[in-house]
């Protein structure tokens, strides 16, 4: 597999514009945003401010496109998922690879129906504290992609993306198996960003209160049973790990579910609480606590005003 030279992205998120503006100054012009035409009238107009600097991105529209991905990089929320995996159709050849920053566990299959799992790299990412507002951007530490071949550490595909990460100076880690990072970084996600939308919580919150830690320790517990049954090597040290990085980004800092419920967005609900809920019914484990926290989420999406 030769050099990435054709990068896109659909998602100018919080985290899809972050790592979209370091790679592009690295290397101007390499990321270009897959649009709708919607979305195409949206941007063109108005710059992406990140961290104080303005960026315009080449947006492309997928009907319009003149070449085929080398990579394509998704950082859409969950909802949005199924849209675009047909939205990018049009770019996907034979070397494609294709990397979901989603969070969750999932998105990969999703997009493995639609373009067969050899184009996929699984992939997340961690300790970033991206937040984003209209359309701008602001971090203090962009993080890190989480990414690997779960058939084969050192595929083409992981060399490939690791020499782009490495120069366009994009922090990642590769670790030995994939598949159990994942489900580490889905409990991080089902713990804080749940707890934070329903508390109203910024990480300063999780620094200072002892019962918002433990509300994060019992979400993440049932998802830690789960992964027990499945196979996964998931343990309670592991929710440790998860309170130290929390423990670690900015006070201001928000979760991506805070920021959502803050914005009136639709959140990753379905993602995260209620894929516990489903997952505990098929493998016979209590998810009181995700209940919970699902029923609460999706009603405080009913009390969105407009």
């Amino acid at each position: 597999m030769g050099t990435i030279q054709r990068v896109y992205l659909v998602g100018l998120g919080a985290v899809g514009s972050a790592f979209a503006a370091q790679m592009n100054e690295a290397e101007p012009g390499l990321v270009k945003v897959i649009v709708d035409e919607q979305r195409y009238e949206a941007y063109r107009n108005q710059e992406v401010r990140v961290n104080g600097k303005s960026h315009r991105f080449t947006l492309v529209l997928p009907e319009q496109a003149t070449e085929e991905a080398d990579l394509i990089l998704i950082a859409v929320k969950g909802h949005h998922l199924a849209e675009t995996i047909t939205l990018i159709r049009p770019l996907v050849g034979e070397k494609t690879i294709i990397m979901s920053l989603l969070n969750g566990i999932t998105s990969e299959e999703e997009i493995g129906k639609a373009y067969g799992p050899e184009k996929l790299l699984h992939s997340f990412v961690v300790s970033t504290d991206a937040t984003r507002e209209g359309r701008t951007t602001r971090y203090t530490n962009l993080g890190r992609i989480v990414f690997g071949d779960k058939d084969d550490p050192q595929s083409p595909k992981v060399q490939a993306v690791q020499e782009l990460f490495d120069r366009t100076g994009v922090p990642y880690t590769i670790p030995p198996d994939i598949m159990r990072e994942l489900w580490w970084k889905f409990m991080l996600n089902v713990g804080a960003n749940q707890v934070s939308a329903v508390l109203k919580a910024p990480y300063g919150v999780f620094h200072k209160v002892k019962e918002v830690r433990e509300l994060i320790t019992m979400a993440c517990q049932e998802v830690v049973q789960i992964a027990e049954r499945i196979g996964i090597n998931l343990t309670a040290a592991d929710i440790d790990v998860c309170h130290e990085i929390l423990g670690q980004l900015a006070p201001e800092g928000k979760t991506s579910m805070l920021q959502d419920v803050e914005a009136g967005r639709k959140t990753e609900v379905e993602s995260f609480a209620w894929t516990v809920v489903a997952l505990g019914e098929k493998y016979g484990v209590p998810t009181p606590v995700n209940a919970c926290l699902g029923r609460m989420i999706s009603a405080l999406e009913q009390t969105y005003s407009g």
